[in-house]
């Protein structure tokens, strides 16, 4: 049980009248003087005036000791309170008892104060540098957590989609198709890229698995619609890309039944004449020349010559134009079947090809990709322009060769306009 020590107070009055307002200093002095606070006071001063506990003195200023901060180690806690003093040098100004110290001065507890003034700020920057710092790697923690199970989501989410493509796909090297029916599930963002290059890789395989089964007797009707595709995709609605290229026409007999021997007879004998290789494409077509004479013409084209051929007798050669002049090609967007021949010197032969097959039989890709293959393979370039309003040039001025679909005509054919030619073509029906 603690023991209680005695207080005294004593009042001062500061004058007579007990108002709040007045202080009388005579008065005032008379009574410190007569009370005896001044003897006191220096009874105090000669003694030990400042008196505490152990515990609380240490609990106050244990943060002005390195032995004692932030807790001692020693036996008591009087022993650490005299190790605190000591450092201090304030031994000669205090004395030990059983569980209080006493100090004699004020200036040694004004000291202790002004230490610990001066630590506090530095105690509590350290405070908020352990709690922020313990904060932050509680963060980095959870931080390093998140990542983790976002690195073994993502691995699990890469391993699920290429076990997916595996198994898609296992079977397609046996498939009549090679996997063109086949979808591709939706990657995940990391792998859009890397499904991409699969996709070119596995494309480029397909086309080799279907190349491989092309019989040598198709090669050439595949690499002319190769060509064919490269000049005219996105340009032209129609051009014959589904269809049987046989692009001699002229040998048949469902599509040259009366003349078919002739015409053969007379490529035999330009082969003898001219000892060309190959036909690379024979149709009949209707021709308008610059003063707009309107004639129907057979259209043979070997791997040397382009030849205009007259069909009502016996295909005699009307012209001769030799393939290395041909410049470019030009034709149209639309389902007529309209060529233009650039040759040099400004020159240009203006040809329709017959409507005289079915109406999905459009030959006009098939004519672009013979010819585009074959300059290909002699490494030159063909020109191949596709546009609804053709522009030539005639003595030195500016011709147009346009198409106008027209439900009054049966059979395609060219008229003459102020600015050049224009074909009307049958509307389908």
């Amino acid at each position: 049980m603690e023991i209680m020590e005695p207080y005294y107070v004593r009042c001062i009055k500061p004058n007579d009248q007990k108002s709040p307002f007045l202080f009388d200093e005579e008065r005032c002095r008379h009574q410190v003087s007569y009370l005896g606070l001044l003897e006191n006071v220096r009874v105090r001063r000669a003694g030990f005036a400042y008196r505490q506990p152990y515990h609380r003195f240490l609990l106050r200023y244990k943060m002005t000791c390195e032995y004692t901060w932030p807790n001692h180690l020693m036996a008591s806690d009087g022993a650490a309170t005299q190790a605190l003093i000591e450092q201090h040098r304030f031994q000669d100004d205090v004395a030990y008892g059983q569980t209080k110290i006493f100090i004699r001065t004020p200036r040694t507890l004004f000291a202790l104060e002004q230490e610990r003034a001066n630590l506090i700020p530095i105690i509590v920057l350290l405070l908020q540098k352990v709690w922020r710092g313990a904060l932050a790697r509680k963060r980095c923690r959870y931080l390093r957590a998140i990542y983790t199970i976002m690195s073994y989501y993502k691995r699990h989410k890469v391993k699920s989609h290429l076990l997916e493509l595996v198994q898609r796909f296992h079977g397609v090297r046996n498939m009549t198709d090679y996997g063109k029916t086949v979808e591709w599930p939706e990657p995940p963002a990391v792998l859009a890229q890397f499904q991409e290059s699969s996709k070119l890789i596995f494309y480029r395989w397909r086309a080799r698995q279907l190349v491989t089964n092309i019989p040598p007797s198709e090669m050439g009707q595949i690499k002319a619609k190769v060509a064919a595709f490269d000049v005219l995709q996105d340009q032209r609605k129609n051009w014959g890309c589904c269809r049987n290229w046989r692009q001699n026409y002229l040998v048949l007999a469902e599509e040259n039944p009366a003349s078919a021997a002739q015409f053969i007879k007379q490529v035999s004998a330009l082969k003898d004449k001219t000892h060309f290789s190959s036909v690379l494409f024979s149709c009949h077509v209707r021709k308008v020349n610059r003063c707009n004479k309107r004639t129907d013409r057979a259209l043979l084209i070997t791997d040397q010559h382009l030849y205009k051929l007259d069909p009502r007798k016996q295909y005699r050669v009307k012209k001769t134009i030799a393939l290395g002049t041909v410049s470019g090609l030009s034709v149209t967007t639309g389902e007529d079947q309209l060529v233009v021949f650039h040759l040099e010197k400004q020159k240009f032969l203006v040809v329709c090809l017959h409507k005289m097959q079915p109406a999905n039989d459009n030959r006009v890709g098939e004519l672009v990709g013979v010819l585009v293959d074959h300059f290909r393979r002699l490494k030159r370039d063909l020109q191949v322009t596709v546009s609804d309003r053709i522009p030539l040039s005639q003595n030195n001025r500016k011709r147009l060769v346009t198409v106008a679909t027209r439900d009054d005509v049966t059979l395609p054919d060219f008229a003459k306009t102020r600015d050049g030619f224009v074909l009307s073509w049958p509307r389908s029906r």
